[in-house]
């Protein structure tokens, strides 16, 4: 019966100490990482689900610009393939990730200026209503970044912070990658006409 007693002390000690130590706190700030990390993915799969209605409006006004096309829709295929385990959200993962995005947002570009030499198809109200889903995408993926971001630096101030460190360390949990500004987005684009 004493054994049984000091168990249960020892047990009741030790999961008031876990609870107080910061190992629950981790738990959760790592549960609403790998949330927001699920709404990124989101966004970018909304993207991605726009585009092939982009890409056949702006094929049947658009025949010649085949290779245009058809880079969208590689990089589409391209983009779709990448995932990241939200367990291991790593600077590398997501930058793996942040670059097959980026190849693709910049293919959307190339369709969106090939687009300008066809009047008929900028005034076409289906194209613009396209062309506003797709800006309103990018937008939501912009708040979905910041959003998971934020949670990362909040994640990673309390595994790093101390004496939350050292339980994060014996239960493994790691700082998680952010998301970066793309290379060459610090300089302002040229506009022209």
């Amino acid at each position: 019966m004493k054994r049984f007693l000091m168990l249960t002390v020892v047990s009741l000690f030790t999961a008031v100490s876990l609870s107080s130590c910061g190992y629950n706190t981790m738990v959760s700030k790592d549960e609403n990482v790998k949330g927001k990390w699920a709404q990124v993915e989101n966004a970018y799969q909304r993207r991605a689900d726009l585009i092939p209605n982009l890409v056949s409006t702006v094929k049947g006004a658009a025949d010649h610009e085949e290779s245009t096309l058809t880079a969208v829709v590689e990089a589409r295929a391209k983009a779709t393939q990448v995932s990241v385990d939200p367990s291991n959200l790593s600077e590398e993962e997501i930058a793996n990730f942040q670059q097959t995005q980026d190849a693709f947002s910049q293919s959307i570009g190339r369709l969106l200026v090939s687009v300008e030499a066809y009047p008929d198809l900028k005034a076409n109200q289906n194209f613009r209503e396209l062309q506003a889903q797709l800006e309103g995408t990018e937008n939501r993926i912009s708040v979905e970044r910041r959003a998971y971001n934020e949670a990362v630096q909040d994640f990673n101030t309390t595994v790093r912070s101390f004496p939350n460190n050292i339980m994060a360390g014996m239960f493994g949990f790691k700082a998680k990658g952010t998301f970066k500004a793309a290379e060459g987005s610090d300089k302002a684009p040229t506009v022209s006409f």
